[in-house]
């Protein structure tokens, strides 16, 4: 996915958020589009309510990607436009929690902690392949910490305090590492 259009679609064809309306959503995009490098895959997109806090406190949609290197925020406003990036390693936490309208997905960053409110019959969809995703990037086995046992066993600690594997899975790598 590289563009604006085809992270939309990608977007709406997989049940992560479709937005206010299409044109709307596609603006937020362009704004992720515009800022990717060429050496940069997105690798999933979703759309939400960046910085809520209730239904009437937050900072509007915006668009999300998070690709190989980095998660991009963006949204087009009718005069200038808003973008944030956070890089891979500066993300410590991410939790999800439900309500009875939306669901939010909190990204707690080395600097900031932000909430994304997606429509309830999207958000399980949308925490699953962020958490997928995140997954993935961090167990590349081409990756820094594949060679740091010590790093490795922060990352799966990261990965035990989110719920993604259990004590015991936890304890097996661990071990694994540290050749014990």
């Amino acid at each position: 996915m590289k563009t604006a259009i085809e992270m939309y679609n990608y977007c709406v064809e997989n049940g992560y958020g479709k937005g206010f309306n299409r044109n709307n959503s596609i603006k937020h995009f362009t704004v992720i589009q515009e800022a990717l490098l060429p050496d940069e895959d997105v690798l999933c997109v979703f759309i939400g309510l960046h910085n809520y806090i209730s239904t009437t406190k937050h900072d509007s949609n915006f668009a999300y990607a998070i690709t190989n290197k980095r998660i991009i925020m963006g949204q087009k406003k009718v005069i200038g436009q808003t973008s944030q990036v956070i890089l891979m390693d500066n993300v410590n936490d991410i939790t999800f929690s439900s309500g009875l309208v939306f669901g939010k997905i909190t990204i707690d960053t080395i600097k900031e902690t932000f909430n994304v409110a997606i429509a309830k019959e999207f958000a399980k969809n949308v925490y699953s392949i962020v958490l997928t995703t995140f997954n993935d990037l961090k167990h590349k086995p081409n990756s820094s910490s594949a060679q740091n046992p010590l790093q490795q066993i922060k990352e799966l600690k990261e990965l035990l305090d989110m719920g993604a594997i259990t004590q015991k899975e936890f304890e097996l790598k661990k071990k694994k590492l540290l050749n014990l």
